[in-house]
């Protein structure tokens, strides 16, 4: 009989952390959601800054961006062509010679006409914290337009506010997108992480380094590639 209770009370204290897990989660989720969405704004309204930072996504083995990263630089190209920044930072994953977001990113934004030397590659962008640190106080920024899906966009734009940047955001959502459901599922998780990161730790990123202020010369990112 006491084994039955201790385990009905060892089952009640599961369900009850579970449940306050939940709600933990729904109300970080709630609370990033109220203080990134602020910051939303349009290509046409946004206000002018120092840097408009695209944020990386998946690149082929053949350098291709995928769609999604396409439509990122694609509103970045459009932002920087109606002058409301005059230097972009592409920001993303290039840990290994075998993998690298910032130099297709690069590429495809010449492309489209962009000076090399108003392009700043990131190449230590591993994770959304990282960018916004690094931009911060790598690259000099005080004032910043974020280019994203917007499912994204609201956790960048609440780590810029807790670092102290001053950060708008531009949404890149011209189309649907396969597996979108699979992406806001795991963004849930994501905010839980910025939230604890940005909002409470704030630890430094993989890599810091000398400062490369964005009023210089993007080819000073340059790391052989060009």
């Amino acid at each position: 009989m006491l084994v039955k209770v201790r385990l009905k009370r060892f089952l009640m204290m599961i369900v009850l952390f579970a449940v306050i897990a939940a709600l933990a989660i729904l109300m970080i989720d709630l609370y990033i959601d109220s203080k990134g969405s602020k910051y939303l704004s349009s290509l046409d309204e946004v206000p002018k800054a120092d840097a408009i930072i695209v944020f990386g996504a998946y690149v082929f083995p053949d350098g291709t961006v995928c769609r999604m990263l396409a439509d990122r630089l694609d509103y970045g190209y459009e932002l920087y062509k109606a002058q409301k920044a005059l230097r972009i930072i592409v920001s993303g994953d290039h840990s290994t010679t075998a993998y690298d977001e910032v130099n297709a990113m690069r590429e495809y934004l010449q492309s489209k006409g962009v000076p090399r030397e108003d392009i700043f590659m990131d190449h230590a962008g591993f994770s959304t914290y990282e960018t916004l640190y690094r931009a911060r106080d790598i690259f000099v920024v005080d004032k910043a337009i974020l280019v994203s899906q917007e499912y994204h966009l609201v956790r960048a734009l609440y780590i810029a506010e807790k670092l102290g940047l001053e950060a708008y955001g531009v949404a890149s959502d011209p189309r649907a997108y396969p597996d979108m459901q699979y992406y806001r599922i795991r963004e849930v998780g994501a905010r839980c992480k910025a939230f604890m990161e940005a909002g409470i730790f704030k630890p430094e990123p993989t890599f810091l380094g000398d400062t490369i202020p964005i009023w210089k010369d993007g080819n000073l990112t340059d790391d052989g590639k060009s």
